[in-house]
């Protein structure tokens, strides 16, 4: 491979993981424009009992999201496979949530994302998810129901949904210079 297409190919994953840690960031801070942009308009997602439009996942996964609890996301293992303006993407996941629904309920999910990424335009999205679920575990956690001072002590939580979590005022802060 020649410099060039090897630098391109380095650009090329780049993107794509960024799309990856976008998404992240969009599903666990209920950010629907982060979301969005990490599909295209006529992708498609199958994830748990979800499996239609990705446009439609989104809309029904933060109408659950934002009645309150708590995510985290985190991916590793990304392999990339290029293939010219497509892209066979397996990615591990690792995923805490809570609900505000009571009785608290924790749910701890290992898994991949199996993606079909395209590049169209010179960018990188998702074209079709499929989300492969090798763990799940659901335990009752009563604790979780406390309020956040009793819950966290001197460790107050910050992470809360945009635009209000830490993160956005840092990148406003930045983008005013």
């Amino acid at each position: 491979m020649s410099a060039p297409a090897s630098l391109q190919a380095l650009l090329d994953r780049e993107a794509i993981r960024d799309c990856l840690y976008r998404y992240c960031r969009g599903i666990d801070r209920c950010d629907e424009a982060a979301l969005r942009s990490a599909y295209w308009e006529d992708a498609t997602d199958c994830h748990g009992a979800w499996n239609g439009s990705a446009s439609g996942f989104i809309d029904q996964a933060l109408a659950k999201l934002r009645q309150g609890g708590r995510r985290v996301h985190q991916i590793t293992n990304v392999l990339i496979e290029l293939h010219g303006d497509a892209a066979a993407v397996e990615s591990s996941f690792f995923a805490l949530q809570t609900m505000a629904a009571q009785p608290a309920q924790q749910t701890f999910l290992c898994g991949r994302y199996v993606d079909r990424f395209e590049r169209r335009a010179g960018q990188w999205r998702v074209a079709a998810r499929t989300v492969v679920y090798d763990w799940i575990e659901e335990r009752a956690r009563p604790e979780l129901a406390r309020d956040d001072p009793t819950l966290f002590g001197p460790r107050q939580p910050n992470g809360v949904a945009a635009p209000d979590d830490m993160v956005y005022r840092l990148l406003e802060s930045i983008r005013l210079g």
